[in-house]
């Protein structure tokens, strides 16, 4: 059998882009944030993770031109031979300062920092605990690593300790979940993972990719719920509110240390760009400087969840910027999503399996910088769309 025979035999994407139903890997012709362009047509976005409008800031945009200017636009080296700058250092200073961890270590993407944190720390003999529905970077760290993983249903704290209870007493124990779930925007209840984790024995990691700029002032998920210092680990990206390119883990010093000798994933790939890592830097200083984009992110959001939910639509149980719109059947899914985006409105539509059989949806979410009159259309035309296709009454 010819290696290449399953690839001429996938005709299903092709299908949908020659009958005009192909949502994705759709190139922008430019891009402002809260609107963009596709050809002539012209979109409100929530389909973004722009949490705080910060790919437009000035001075994240300033920032990103004056470290090109300055350093060239590649470090062309690992971050364990000649790709470290200082400006990734100060970065991982900073963000230590910011999480309230002893220290910080920025990866080259947010998917490279779950893969690499992971696979270091978990070895032979170990097991790593992980919720159904954590992020696919995860789940790869996990099938790189040499332990044993276990799984528990969706925030079911029940289910959980009854995971945790089968556990040896020997083996290191790493419970992974997410912060903010990016597809369901509901948050891992952390007040009770703490005491099982410590119950058990398991160290906690708290993947914060679309919580830290959004819930707990902005310094994520633990903050929120007041448990940061019970919390080992916690990861971030920066291709979300930072407006950049990476990601970090921060924890105990040691930890950290450990990570930057035995992350595979952060040792054998070229580290962030100059402009990257200035972004991110810039865009931490607009975190503290500007308070008020988290407020005005999370104003909207309570906003559209109201409002979804009054015209009748199903958000599920989001409690962020990340607001579910639960289609539940998969073609009818696909047809709002080109509904909405010929009437000028950019969402994402997830479908199995992505997402479970019968939970098929349009993943919208949110900015700080979206204007009421962008949410009011936004909100119009959901609703004249989901009355013409039948999703709501």
């Amino acid at each position: 059998m010819d290696l290449f025979d399953k690839c001429r035999t996938f005709t299903e994407a092709r299908q949908a882009e020659e009958a005009g139903f192909y949502p994705y890997f759709i190139p922008l012709t430019d891009s402002e944030g809260t609107e963009v362009t596709v050809g002539d047509h012209h979109l409100i976005m929530i389909g973004s993770n722009n949490y705080l409008g910060l790919t437009t800031h000035p001075k994240v945009r300033q920032a990103a031109i004056h470290a090109t200017e300055t350093y060239g636009t590649s470090c062309t080296g690992s971050r364990f031979l000649n790709g470290t700058l200082e400006l990734h250092v100060e970065l991982e200073h900073e963000l230590a300062k910011f999480m309230g961890k002893e220290a910080a270590l920025v990866f080259p993407t947010g998917y490279q920092t779950n893969v690499g944190t992971i696979s270091g720390l978990v070895g032979r003999h170990d097991f790593i605990i992980t919720d159904k529905e954590d992020h696919a970077s995860i789940i790869d760290g996990c099938n790189l690593s040499l332990g044993e993983v276990r799984r528990y249903a969706h925030n079911d704290m029940d289910h959980l300790e009854r995971v945790l209870a089968r556990l040896p007493d020997d083996g290191g124990k790493l419970l992974v979940v997410d912060g903010v779930f990016s597809m369901g925007g509901d948050l891992a209840p952390l007040p009770d993972i703490v005491p099982l984790c410590k119950s058990y024995g398991a160290r906690l990691m708290v993947d914060d990719a679309h919580g830290i700029g959004v819930v707990g002032g902005g310094r994520g998920t633990a903050v929120h719920f007041g448990v940061s210092d019970q919390v080992d680990l916690v990861m971030g990206t920066f291709s979300k509110s930072f407006a950049s390119l990476g990601g970090f883990i921060a924890g105990e010093e040691d930890v950290i240390h450990y990570v930057q000798h035995h992350a595979r994933a952060l040792i054998f790939s070229a580290s962030m760009s100059p402009a990257n890592t200035a972004a991110a830097l810039a865009a931490l200083e607009v975190m503290r400087e500007e308070p008020e984009r988290i407020d005005r992110v999370n104003q909207i959001a309570e906003t559209m969840r109201t409002e979804f939910r009054a015209i009748g639509f199903d958000v599920g149980n989001t409690v962020t910027p990340i607001i579910p719109v639960f289609i539940r059947e998969d073609m009818t899914t696909i047809v709002a999503w080109k509904a909405l985006y010929e009437a000028g409105i950019y969402t994402n539509p997830v479908i199995p399996p992505a997402v479970p059989s019968g939970s098929s949806l349009l993943r919208t979410s949110y900015m700080a910088t979206h204007t009421d009159e962008q949410l009011d259309r936004v909100l119009s035309t959901f609703k004249e769309v989901g009355e013409r296709l039948g999703i709501i009454d």
